[in-house]
């Protein structure tokens, strides 16, 4: 029996990667009792709907989380909520940061509100590397949220039940925004493929393995905790030179013909990624799948147990960022591409093949 088939299940922004790859795990492997899908986006929304039309106890409403009164009535009787709703490019962010706190930052308050109001027994919050040690718009309303979270869980009084906790991963390869379908065109018209930096590193995972993780977090989550999924690292070089290697014959070229070329750093944009900044290593534990940072602040009403299966250490000596892990060979990256399937594309020309920003 699944941990979900007695619950009610909510997943907000469910027409967004992470979205919907929660719907599909749901619908498809954990089986709820009720699946609640929730997005603002009419058309896909009505896809996404079709898509799962034999699932009969899925249902699927036109809502947004700047509306708090909706998500009142749509959290009733709702046991576990994941929030995935979000603006999540940076640009955009950057060049409309009022937008960006009113989704990221008062969404997540409205979600809080409504959760504890409906007395919901999980929440969990889809956060962002750009959390940690924020550079621009987007990553510092992801930090907002992540501790709209872990407040919301330390002020709750003793009757309320319901538990807070964040999930923090990087790169999602294969979702909307990614390298990969950008590198694709690129080498499909003859290149150049564009790196901003050779030395830039990054966490990849793909959006199966992120949402499970996301999935199994609901389950150990105490309250207030920042799960943070360990990941592999690869340099973007090594991704750019892997797939040229890989495409260039498909679209009748040879590979050393393919060149590489800088384009430089975009405003905000970091060399490593950052899971984990060096403040928080202080209150950290190891788990198998995990980093759990505890609350800096914890509960004012409650006494909780950070207590959990598979604890690898009680604390952890450095910070997690691309920097300090090893890299994948291109060999091995190559192999987690194909286990992957993120060299699949059914519609590549739909992506570009610039990398643009002002």
């Amino acid at each position: 029996m699944s941990r979900f088939s007695e619950k009610r299940v909510a997943v907000t922004g469910c027409c967004g990667t992470v979205g919907s790859e929660l719907v599909r795990q749901l619908a498809e492997v954990y089986k709820p009792k009720d699946l609640v899908c929730l997005d603002n986006n009419e058309s896909e929304l009505f896809f996404l709907e079709q898509r799962y039309s034999s699932v009969i106890n899925s249902n699927y409403f036109l809502a947004d989380v700047r509306d708090e009164r909706k998500l009142f009535k749509l959290f009733r009787d709702v046991d576990v909520v994941f929030h995935t709703a979000a603006f999540k490019h940076v640009i955009l962010c950057e060049r409309s940061p009022l937008e960006a706190v009113r989704t990221n930052i008062l969404g997540v308050r409205n979600v809080i509100d409504a959760a504890q109001h409906c007395n919901v027994e999980r929440v969990i919050f889809t956060s962002s590397d750009k959390a940690v040690n924020p550079t621009n718009v987007m990553g510092t309303s992801k930090l907002m949220g992540e501790r709209l979270m872990t407040a919301a869980n330390s002020t709750q009084r003793e009757g309320g039940r319901t538990i807070f906790a964040s999930t923090r991963f990087g790169n999602v390869l294969g979702s909307r925004g990614s390298v990969i379908p950008i590198f694709r065109r690129q080498i499909e018209k003859g290149g150049p493929v564009t790196l901003t930096d050779p030395g830039m590193t990054r966490f990849i995972m793909s959006i199966e393995e992120a949402v499970r993780l996301v999935i199994d977090s609901a389950e150990i989550a105490n309250g207030g905790e920042v799960f943070v999924t360990k990941m592999p690292v690869i340099r973007i070089e090594d991704l750019a030179e892997v797939m040229i290697q890989e495409f260039a014959p498909h679209f009748g070229y040879d590979p050393k013909d393919i060149p590489i070329e800088t384009i430089g750093v975009k405003p905000g944009e970091k060399l490593y990624e950052e899971l984990m900044s060096d403040e928080e290593t202080r209150r950290t534990v190891e788990l198998e799948q995990y980093f759990a940072v505890l609350p800096a602040f914890r509960s004012l009403y409650r006494e909780i147990d950070y207590s959990y299966p598979q604890l690898v250490a009680n604390s952890v000596d450095r910070p997690y960022h691309s920097a300090n892990e090893p890299v994948l060979s291109q060999t091995e990256l190559l192999e987690f591409l194909h286990r992957n399937k993120l060299l699949e594309s059914d519609k590549p020309e739909k992506h570009p093949d610039q990398r643009y920003w002002p």
